[in-house]
């Protein structure tokens, strides 16, 4: 994204002084929780205790063919070898259809049903113009687009600083009900963010150029934009984001504390080594976490 900052009138942000702290981890069952989950469930929990707030977890469990039976318990389970508990009761995507369909009606004046398909954005570098490309097509269901602005959408992060966007040259219009019925990431994050009053979104820098597109759809939907703060990507040995699919290996639940040091040391905590105690280490993570130092941490190519 560039680094112009830009911001449409109608966008109201959180005032975080005014309000209690209320952050969120919100991990995928698509597999076991991995490192690169860990800093990011860590790093959450740690900002919301600095800041005398809650935490919370939610599973978002809306993609059916990537989820792997099991995996949610599993998640849930380790988080709780890691000492990570959420304040209030688990909430999961797959059971809030019906409010994800309420909002989506919200928002009909902005949306339109389309047929294009991947390989018919190609030629337009996989970005949705202004108006299909593909004929409708009767015979299957089409996914439902929202209408994008050519404007600016801007934010600023509390790790990478001012951000902005233009969703039309480098998003297009984006999908929000998928030709399978089910509603897409993005509306259904923006959705459980505001009814769960999250103050700020801490999870992976893979997240920051979606967030331009969740801001419009808080614009569109009136929500109040909640603070955001993305955490640097844990990569693998070839360079590359750690994934579930990837089969990036899991974090070890029965002996939490080796992984949990990496974590640790990766958001710029060091906990000497010697403690062999998991509230130890969380403790001194809230003691050491800064934001602001974040991307001067030294970590191995």
């Amino acid at each position: 994204m560039s680094k112009t900052l830009g911001r449409l009138p109608a966008f109201q942000a959180l005032d975080a002084d005014m309000i209690t702290y209320r952050g969120r981890f919100a991990p995928s069952p698509t597999g076991p929780l991995h490192l690169g989950s860990l800093v990011a469930a860590v790093g959450s929990w740690v900002r919301a205790r600095q800041r005398g707030g809650v935490w919370l977890v939610r599973v978002e469990d809306i993609d059916p063919p990537r989820e792997i039976p099991g995996a949610a318990a599993g998640i849930l389970k380790t988080l709780s070898a890691f000492g990570l508990e959420s304040d209030e009761p688990v909430i999961y995507q797959s059971e809030r259809a019906d409010e994800y369909r309420a909002k989506f009606a919200r928002i009909t004046p902005q949306v339109y049903r389309c047929w294009c398909s991947r390989a018919d954005l190609d030629a337009f570098g996989g970005i949705h113009p202004a108006a299909c490309v593909a004929p409708p097509d009767p015979s299957r269901a089409p996914a439902w687009r929202v209408r994008v602005p050519n404007a600016p959408i801007g934010f600023v992060d509390q790790t990478f600083g001012p951000q902005a966007q233009n969703l039309r040259d480098e998003v297009g219009d984006f999908v929000v009900l998928r030709t399978e019925g089910w509603f897409a990431y993005q509306l259904a994050v923006v959705v459980d963010d505001d009814a769960q009053h999250i103050t700020e979104v801490v999870r992976g820098a893979d997240l920051l150029d979606s967030t331009p597109r969740q801001i419009y759809l808080q614009h569109l939907l009136g929500y109040s934009t909640p603070a955001y703060l993305h955490l640097p990507i844990v990569l693998g040995e070839d360079g590359r984001k750690l994934s579930k699919q990837d089969r990036a290996r899991p974090v070890d639940r029965s002996d939490p504390l080796p992984a949990l040091r990496s974590a640790l040391a990766f958001l710029g905590i060091q906990t000497g080594g010697a403690t062999s105690r998991i509230d130890d280490s969380l403790r001194a993570a809230i003691d050491q976490f800064d934001a602001s130092r974040l991307l001067a941490v030294p970590r191995e190519s």
